[in-house]
């Protein structure tokens, strides 16, 4: 189902005011409607595609159509290099990044890049309960706001795995090999302590990127690997769980605090509502997506043992974390260390 409205000759009058700054943040249409131009980088069979069609049905059935949400998914509209900028600008109105993107923008954000910040996809909803420390460097952060953003909830896409051309058993399996990862510090730097080369690379450029040698591997979810083909151009994928992709859904809040109080209701409530669905079907998803690869044949999914996940663990965990305490927060960090019974 697609959720991308045509824009009558009116609102588009209206969205070309908007280009002069002729018109209030939040874009009434002739109708009074509001229309939200939401852009995302993942195709639309993904757990943030699924949750931003499904959003953009249930605001639109809450709002009786006074509140129309345009999806474009697959970095259509805006993709990893200017999609921040662009919600900044109010040239879109809704994203939902991953958090890696918040590195300069919002560093507390960082918490959620930490090697095995989560050890099973369980725990998400606990450890980044918003009464956590966690959970306010996500749903209170004044970084974000002070930048023109609202947190209107937070996405899984799931836990990361290692793919690539060689089987990785070991961070010893990793030393000079170049693995795409997205722009963050603390990515950067758990793969350095793996002996990896991390390289920068925009999410829709990582196929061609492996399928021409510019990076020999990466990490990402089973959905994402598999909706995207990484797999058919990587002989392994090593079943590490080490990590997190979780996307930070957020809205321009010019935009948000233009709305009618019972239209930020609804846009509250929709995207509650969308964040439970996509937890749901994330879990669903990643199973779906894991069958899938491993029935092509083409690649080796390699299983790792409580002493080879150890010692990937080891090499990464606490010394990251105690790296980025300052620049994320040494509440946020102690609260974590302590949990994990490392402090």
């Amino acid at each position: 189902m697609k959720f991308r409205r045509t824009l009558t000759a009116a609102a588009v009058a209206v969205l070309s005011l908007s280009a002069t700054g002729c018109v209030r943040g939040a874009l009434m249409n002739a109708g009074g409607t509001y229309t939200i131009k939401f852009a995302h980088v993942t195709t639309a069979a993904t757990p943030k595609g699924q949750a931003a069609d499904f959003f953009a049905a249930d605001v639109e059935k809450r709002t009786n159509g006074r509140v129309r949400v345009q999806v474009y998914p697959n970095s259509e509209l805006y993709g990893d290099k200017d999609e921040m900028q662009a919600i900044q600008s109010n040239s879109v109105q809704m994203l939902a990044p991953a958090s890696a993107k918040f590195t300069t923008v919002a560093p507390a954000l960082q918490v959620l890049d930490l090697p095995y910040l989560f050890e099973t996809p369980d725990e998400i909803p606990q450890v980044a309960a918003p009464d956590t420390q966690v959970g306010r460097a996500i749903y209170a952060n004044k970084d974000l706001e002070a930048k023109g953003m609202k947190v209107l909830g937070l996405w899984d896409s799931g836990m990361k795995q290692i793919h690539s051309n060689n089987r990785t058993i070991s961070p010893s399996d990793m030393v000079g090999k170049k693995y795409r990862i997205q722009p963050s510090d603390v990515l950067r730097t758990q793969f350095e302590k793996w002996g990896g080369i991390p390289t920068p690379l925009a999410f829709a450029e990582v196929y061609n990127g492996l399928q021409q040698g510019v990076i020999d591997g990466g990490e990402n979810t089973w959905s994402n690997i598999q909706s995207q083909k990484m797999h058919t151009v990587q002989k392994y994928i090593t079943a590490s769980d080490h990590g997190y992709i979780g996307y930070v859904l957020i809205i321009n809040k010019s935009f948000f605090d233009k709305l009618p109080p019972d239209l930020q209701r609804d846009v509250e409530a929709s995207a509650t509502e969308a964040s439970r669905v996509n937890r749901e079907r994330s879990a669903q998803l990643e199973l779906e997506s894991r069958k899938k690869i491993e029935a092509t044949g083409n690649t080796e999914i390699v299983s790792l043992t409580p002493e080879q996940r150890q010692t990937l663990r080891d090499a990464v965990l606490p010394s990251v974390y105690l790296q980025y305490r300052d620049a994320i927060g040494p509440e946020i960090v102690d609260e974590l260390l302590a949990r994990k019974k490392l402090r």
